[in-house]
């Protein structure tokens, strides 16, 4: 089996919850909720990347690993590629797993997933995606859809992704923006320049897809909540007991 790390980038720059990572969610931060997921899944060594002390200190009080970062990262797969290579220049990991740090609620199931299409050689970057039952998420512009070919029950082969409004029969999907690389891709992905459909749908995957890299998405049986409002907070606290 390729040696798999995941790697959670957090930072405390939210402007909807200010300190979000840190948020108390039943006596543990937020950050600290989203790494027992992380470590639940079982495919490798979970570790924070931040810029932040303070998050850096909540994760090793709680018995986590965390690696400090650069401040000026414009974007998480940024921060884990520089975490990445200070964990491990002797290049012995060869799939990292990006996992978004105000998940609270993922399954580690769907964590595991999203290596399903690394199996293919021919794919560079695997994601997660779930059908869109709420007919409101086809056209909200928050919501990001991902469409393609399929290639089998629970796969298929990524080759747009859009914040438009998804038409047509169906059915559509709601991406996921969990992500596993092969360390090479990742390599690859940050060194490319931002791709104007990139900047036109302000979607970094774009940018992968414009440079001609293979991006498959497995198909999960929901979304998991994504804490950015304090309504979001509250829905999060109770469905974790509180």
């Amino acid at each position: 089996m390729p040696n798999t790390i995941i790697l959670i980038p957090a930072r405390m720059a939210s402007t909807r919850l200010p300190g979000k990572p840190l948020i108390d969610i039943n006596g543990l931060p937020m950050i600290v909720h989203v790494l027992r997921r992380a470590e639940a899944a079982g495919i490798g060594e979970a570790v924070v990347a931040t810029d932040s002390e303070a998050i850096q200190t909540a994760v090793e009080k709680s018995g986590g690993r965390s690696v400090m970062t650069r401040g000026d990262h414009v974007s998480g797969s940024d921060r884990i590629y520089e975490a990445l290579e200070a964990l491990d220049p002797e290049h012995r990991v060869d799939l990292v797993v990006n996992v978004q740090g105000d998940l609270p609620t993922i399954d580690p199931a769907d964590i595991r997933a999203a290596l399903g299409p690394l199996s293919d050689p021919k794919v560079d970057i695997a994601t997660l995606a779930a059908a869109i039952t709420d007919d409101a998420e086809r056209s909200n512009p928050n919501v990001v859809k991902v469409s393609g070919a399929m290639i089998g029950p629970d796969c298929f082969h990524a080759t747009t992704f859009t914040r438009a409004d998804a038409t047509g029969p169906g059915p559509h999907y709601h991406h996921i923006g969990l992500y596993a690389y092969r360390r090479a891709a990742l390599a690859r992905f940050v060194a490319l320049p931002p791709s104007a459909n990139e900047q036109r749908e302000r979607l970094e995957q774009l940018r992968a897809i414009d440079a001609g890299m293979r991006i498959d998405a497995a198909i999960v049986k929901g979304v998991p909540l994504g804490v950015d409002t304090p309504e979001e907070l509250a829905k999060a606290r109770k469905m974790l007991g509180g």
